[in-house]
This record gives structure tokens, C-alpha cells and sequence, in this order.
């Protein structure tokens, strides 16, 4: 079992090509595993080594239920299933991964200074809250300009209604989604369409109900303590077992489902102090299968450290993923706009800390943190762009608030532009959350549908603990409600709102300058100057790239301001975005051409202005 299985998965239950079955799973401590085959026959497994048990069978067909039986005595499903129709707690559905017909022979993925992501929960993206639902707005998407989705985990969860977080059957496709067959159909789509697909995967921990794990073997560990109670064992006895699992299951994504990259969510709950880590063993595999299939598979990651060991070489040490999420632009920005000093906000609120993350990407590189009560962070000095993902909202910072107030609820329509225009000046990745293209009014909550009473409790009881502060503007709404998911999704009614229409035109003037002026996408950050102006919160951002150069304007204050350009350029300049015009739904008449007097301009309160050299329009 040391052989890493690049064509096919090794554990679970998996056809091969003459139909035979291969069962296997690891149960260490077991001293008997059955496979139980529901209205058929109960099946011995034979013991390997490592903790493994296995068996080929020929009476298995798809479709056939599952269960594994340890000792004897207690059944569970599959750890490795690929797919739960009955729910959580019911038998695992034996599926052949093989059994579809790609369209995509000429995809061959993306690179990381392509991205432009556009975030999505499967559920509450469009009415349906399917996969299918998604494909029927894949032109939508196309039109905005977007390169990549990035879909919310999948994984299956207790009932319909979850984030994805709570995910507990690793290999599986969420049933209400539509499935295994349903995911491949939308990545097929979105390959035919020129469109990336990014998987969001929750490596750290496993939800609360339906999490049979611990029954087979030592999955978790209590060395470490995470949010979510026992850390994932990738460093203790048997840990070998855990991490075979989560090697195949980031394979399985790739090479079975034609997924372009995962997202791998909060690294900093992951405890590892092997020799080598699961991430750099995680990248090594990866590119050997970039290697043997020709195409490009990425490892972003989300972090709370700061650490650029994380995207470092690792010649250098790091773990060399592709990008890593910068929580701190969007703090800077939120804080600075919103006046929100309350929790990790308390280090924020100051326009000379958008400056440095504008700049720098973390704010927080090596400095004290308030709020952590240490000096915090490392410095990015050497890293391109590319290796940091931005963005002014997402469903953490949205749905994370107790009411789940998206930045359309929290500032005016000035300022969104000017926020969206920041996300899309910097070198770095830029990522949307659904809607925030055209002021989506709807709040994203936090909703579950356990079927545990006793845990439904526990839910809520600890979200009001954790709004204890707020209670006096309300209490939160209830994770359980269906009331509390519909009120999260989407409602795409943009056509009836000239503004929202107007935004909208806007991030795809923004999505349009990134993809096609060389000043705009180029992610290096050796050609770019970042000043302020702090009495009058004005921000100058120069990017250059072999002769073609950007300047923005980024006001910040709350009124009208007169700048100096002549610092920044020798000559006349073409303006191609200001985002105070009629037509993005402002109140100034709409430039085009060459500025000369570049010792006069004006710029609106809240908004941004931005400048190519003339040849370059």
C-alpha cells in the first residue's frame, strides 16, 4: 500500500475495467471486516498489511448497497463512499467512477495568473440549488468574465441544508446537489465554456453527525486540540492510514472528476510534525500527476498565520502551494469603510493599512497585532501576485456575521465600486463572492439540517454565545430553519434596479481591463508603487509592465478631491475606468480620451480612477 495509485483510487469499493469490484478499507483495529450487501450476501474481507482489509469480488454491481460490518457487531457506511442516496447514516451506493463521457479532451486547465474567481454555494446560487441550476447560468458567468468558479464543499452532509463544512463523507458528492454524475456535468460544462472549476475541501476536521471515522481506526488524535475538538491525525501512531486517505481523496478530485484546483480550507487547524508534511506531500503528488496527465492541477490554500512558509519552494522549506487567501486585504478595506473595530477588526480601521496590504499583501508581516497580543506574520518580500488571493467579500467574512449582511447592507453605492476597483488594481488573484457583482441584497446566514434534536441545540445555543455581544440588536436566526437558507439565497432580481444593473456593467468593465490590458494582469509586484496621502486618504497605485503602465486613483475620504498625476507620469493619460460616471451609475458625465493637465484632476468622494498611457487604449 506505499505505492501512491495515480489511475485509480485503492480504497473504498471501485470497479475495474473487467468489472471486477476491489473493496478495501482500512480498520486497524478490527479483528474482522464484512462487506454487507444489502438483499444479497454478506461478504468476508482478507486482512493486510498496515491495517488494511481488502477483497475482489465479481458479484457487485453499480448500484448495489453497502455496508461494512466490523467484528461482527456494528455496521457502518463506507468511509471512502462514494455516494450516501439515503442520507448520512445510511448504506453507501457502489458507483463507477469510470461510467461518463467527457467532452473536455482539450482542457488542460489553468495557471494561477489566469485566476479570477468567482466563490458559489451549490445550494443557494440559484433556485434549483443544484449542480444543474449552475450550468443554466454558465453563460452569465461567461459574459461577466470570470475564469474560475470555486464551489463551497461538497462532501456529503446531514440533510440539505449545510455550508459544506460540516462535510463527513470525504469522497462523496452532496445527493441534493446532484450527485456524482451531477458534479462531473457542471465541470464538463465549465471546461467547454473556458471556465475553471475550484473545489472547496475541509481537510482539518469532519462534521458532528454522521462522522463514523473513529469506528475503523485512528483517524483523529487528541495530541492537538482544534475548534472542532480532535485534530485529524496526520503525525501520530497509524497516521500513515489518514493520510493515504486524504492523499487519494485530493487525486480522486483531479484525475476523476477533472477538477482544476481545491481550496483547502483552514490550514491552520492541521497539526503536522513529520519529517514531511502533509501539504508538501500533497504538492509532490500533485505534480506528478500534472506531469503525467499534461495538465495544470492547483493547491490554494486558506490560512490564519501569515506564513509564507506555505507557498514557499520546498527547496526553501515551504509546502510551494499555488496561493494562498489574504484575509487581511479584505479587513483593511472592511474595517477602514465600515468603521468595525469589534474582534480581529480591533487591528484595523486605518487607510495606511489598505496601503500595506496593497503593497505587501499581509499587513500583519512581522509587526505587533492588538489583537493577538504578539508581533505576528512574515514578509512577502520575493513572492509574485499570483500567490495571494484577494477579495472584499466571501462567505466567511459575509456569513459569519450574525445577521449575514453583505457589503450592499453596510455601505453605499460608492463605495462598492471603489472596493471592487481595489480588489481588481492589486497584482494579486482576484475572487467574488456570489452577487457582489451586482449588489445582491439578500444576506448569506448560517444554516444546517441535522436530524440530531440534541446537536440542533448545541448549534444554536452556540451561535448565540458567540453573538452574546449583539443580542441587543436581535437574536441570530435559527441555523435549523429552512426560513434561514431560503432568506440566503440569491434572489436575481438585478434587471428591476438601474443601479444594480449599473455595478454589474462595472465589475465587467474591471473584469475586462484585468484580462486584456498587460498592466492590469501581470501579477509581478516588482514594478509597482503604492503611496498615500493620509490627511487626505487618498491612495497611488502605479503598476508597469515592460512599457505598459496603470495608475490608479483610490479616494478614500469623504469628499471631493484634487490630485497630481505629474509624479507618476511625464506625459498625457488615457483614462478607462472612473467608477464615479453616469454610466456606473454615479453622478459625473463620462470621460474618455487624454488627460493632459495631469495637476488638476478630480476625483469624486469614495471612488476610484483609472489610467493607461494612451497607446495603450
Amino acid at each position: 500500500m506505499n505505492r501512491i495509485p495515480f489511475n485509480q483510487r485503492t480504497i473504498g469499493l471501485n470497479f475495474l475495467t473487467d468489472r471486477t469490484t476491489n473493496v478495501r478499507v482500512w480498520a486497524p483495529y478490527a479483528k474482522s471486516v464484512e462487506l454487507e450487501l444489502q438483499g444479497k450476501k454478506v461478504i468476508s474481507l482478507e486482512k493486510e498489511e498496515y491495517g488494511y482489509w481488502s477483497i475482489q469480488n465479481k458479484e457487485i454491481t453499480s448500484g448495489d448497497k453497502y455496508f461494512f460490518v466490523l467484528d461482527r457487531k456494528k455496521k457502518f457506511p463506507d468511509p471512502a463512499s462514494l455516494s450516501q442516496p439515503e442520507g448520512v447514516h445510511g448504506p453507501s451506493e457502489a458507483v463507477d467512477l469510470n461510467d461518463y463521457s467527457w467532452d473536455d479532451y482539450n482542457w488542460k486547465g489553468i495557471s494561477p495568473e489566469e485566476l479570477i474567481i468567482y466563490e458559489l454555494h451549490v445550494g443557494t446560487y440559484t433556485p434549483e440549488g443544484t449542480f444543474k441550476g449552475i450550468i443554466k447560468k454558465l453563460d452569465y458567468l461567461k459574459q461577466l468574465g470570470i475564469s474560475a468558479i470555486e464551489i463551497m464543499p461538497v462532501a456529503q452532509f446531514p440533510g440539505s441544508r449545510n455550508w459544506g463544512y460540516y462535510g463527513v463523507y470525504l469522497f462523496a458528492v452532496q445527493d441534493s446537489y446532484g450527485g456524482i454524475a451531477g458534479l462531473k456535468e457542471l465541470v464538463n460544462a465549465c471546461h467547454l465554456q473556458g471556465i475553471a472549476v475550484i473545489l472547496d475541501v475541509v481537510f482539518n476536521h469532519l462534521g458532528p453527525e454522521g462522522n463514523y471515522l473513529w469506528a475503523f481506526g485512528p483517524y483523529f488524535t487528541d495530541k492537538y486540540h482544534t475548534p472542532w475538538g480532535k485534530a485529524v491525525n496526520f503525525d501520530d501512531a497509524w497516521c500513515d492510514g489518514p493520510r493515504r486517505f486524504f492523499i487519494e481523496n485530493t487525486l480522486m478530485w483531479f484525475r476523476d472528476f477533472h477538477i482544476d484546483g481545491l481550496r483547502l480550507d483552514a490550514l491552520h487547524a492541521i497539526w503536522d510534525f513529520s519529517a514531511k508534511h502533509i501539504l508538501q506531500e500533497l504538492r509532490e503528488v500533485t505534480d506528478i500527476l500534472n506531469d503525467r496527465t499534461a495538465k495544470k492541477h492547483l493547491l490554494i490554500g486558506e490560512c490564519a498565520l501569515n506564513d509564507v512558509r506555505y507557498i514557499n519552494s520546498i527547496e526553501k522549506g515551504g509546502y510551494a502551494l499555488d496561493a494562498i487567501w489574504c484575509d487581511e486585504f479584505h479587513h483593511a478595506l472592511h474595517a477602514c469603510l465600515t468603521g468595525q473595530k469589534n474582534g480581529y477588526y480591533m487591528d484595523f480601521g486605518q487607510i495606511r493599512q489598505i496601503e500595506k496590504s496593497l503593497k505587501d499583501a499581509f499587513v500583519y508581516d512581522g509587526i505587533y497585532s492588538s489583537f493577538r497580543k504578539r508581533v505576528f506574520g512574515s514578509k512577502t518580500g520575493g513572492q509574485p501576485g499570483h500567490k495571494f488571493v484577494v477579495f472584499a467579500q466571501n462567505h466567511d467574512q459575509t456569513g459569519n456575521r450574525m445577521m449575514g449582511e453583505r457589503l450592499t447592507s453596510l455601505v453605499d453605492f460608492e463605495t462598492l465600486k471603489l472596493v471592487g476597483g481595489a480588489v481588481f488594481v492589486t497584482p494579486y488573484i482576484p475572487l467574488m463572492f456570489m452577487g457582489e457583482e451586482y449588489g445582491e441584497k439578500s444576506p448569506f446566514l448560517y444554516f444546517i439540517s441535522h436530524s440530531d434534536p440534541e446537536l440542533v441545540e448545541m448549534v444554536r445555543k452556540g451561535r448565540k454565545e458567540e453573538f452574546n455581544d449583539f443580542i441587543a440588536l436581535g437574536e441570530p436566526p435559527d441555523p435549523q430553519s429552512e426560513d434561514t437558507f431560503r432568506k440566503s439565497a440569491l434572489k436575481w432580481n438585478f434587471e428591476k434596479s438601474a443601479r444594480q444593473t449599473a455595478l454589474l456593467e462595472y465589475y465587467k468593465a474591471l473584469i475586462n481591463l484585468r484580462k486584456q490590458h498587460p498592466g492590469f494582469k501581470n501579477t509581478d509586484r516588482k514594478n509597482i508603487v503604492v503611496d498615500l496621502v493620509e490627511e487626505k486618504d487618498l491612495i497611488f497605485l502605479s503598476r508597469k509592465f515592460q512599457e505598459h503602465r496603470l495608475i490608479a486613483i483610490l479616494n478614500f475620504k469623504k469628499e471631493t478631491a484634487v490630485v497630481d498625476l505629474s509624479p507618476y507620469a511625464e506625459h498625457s493619460l488615457q483614462i478607462v475606468l472612473y467608477s464615479a460616471e453616469k454610466k456606473w451609475g454615479g453622478t459625473e458625465e463620462n470621460l474618455s480620451g487624454t488627460i493632459s493637465d495631469l495637476m488638476g484632476i478630480k476625483i469624486r468622494e469614495h471612488s476610484i480612477m483609472i489610467f493607461t498611457d494612451p497607446q495603450d487604449h
